[in-house]
């Protein structure tokens, strides 16, 4: 079967991007966040929720475009406030958190296009491997590493998770807001300014 691509959201960047020092930077969970929004009720009621990161690690390099990312999401950890949807999101129907604890992004590529940045990558959910764009909102560096923020769209049919047809929203709008911490960095400030 061939794959559409899930594609970055269309809002514009907000805020300049400004590239950290090369170096790696450790994703820390306790202050990054993953919050997504989507519909239910043929499309009728908006719900919000989150997703907890389980780890991560940004890899800046010398020449922007070959920097990488990979990050680590807890399945199990999708939440919105109502118990009896998060237990049935959980579930082999739909995220399968038991046989599929971890969702993946890996990235492939980082690329520009006038002010815009987007992170290209591969998201893996229940096993199953999808491309995956991240719009960068946001990048600079922070006191002790760096801050990104982003958003994406994903498509749950794309990953096989198709209970709910019709009555549970099939696209899901993603934000990042990451911290990174520095483990390795020169000690000469941000290599450039998007």
């Amino acid at each position: 079967m061939t794959s559409t691509r899930t594609s970055a959201t269309t809002s514009k960047t907000t805020e300049p991007v400004t590239i950290p020092a090369a170096g790696g930077y450790r994703i820390d969970p306790t202050r990054s966040t993953i919050t997504f929004s989507t519909r239910h009720l043929f499309g009728l009621a908006p719900v919000r929720g989150t997703f907890r990161l389980r780890s991560g690690h940004i890899q800046v390099a010398d020449l922007p475009e070959r920097s990488t990312a990979e990050a680590t999401v807890a399945s199990e950890s999708f939440h919105t406030g109502t118990s009896a949807r998060d237990t049935q999101v959980r579930s082999a129907a739909y995220l399968d958190a038991v046989r599929h604890p971890d969702i993946v992004f890996a990235s492939t590529g980082l690329s520009r296009s006038g002010d815009d940045w987007v992170l290209e990558g591969t998201l893996t959910v229940r096993g199953l491997a999808r491309p995956l764009s991240l719009r960068v909102l946001s990048l600079s560096p922070a006191e002790s590493g760096l801050r990104l923020r982003a958003a994406a769209r994903v498509d749950r049919y794309e990953f096989g998770i198709t209970a709910g047809r019709g009555i549970i929203g099939r696209r899901l709008s993603l934000s990042l807001d990451v911290v990174g911490e520095a483990t390795e960095r020169g000690m000469n400030g941000p290599a450039g300014r998007g």
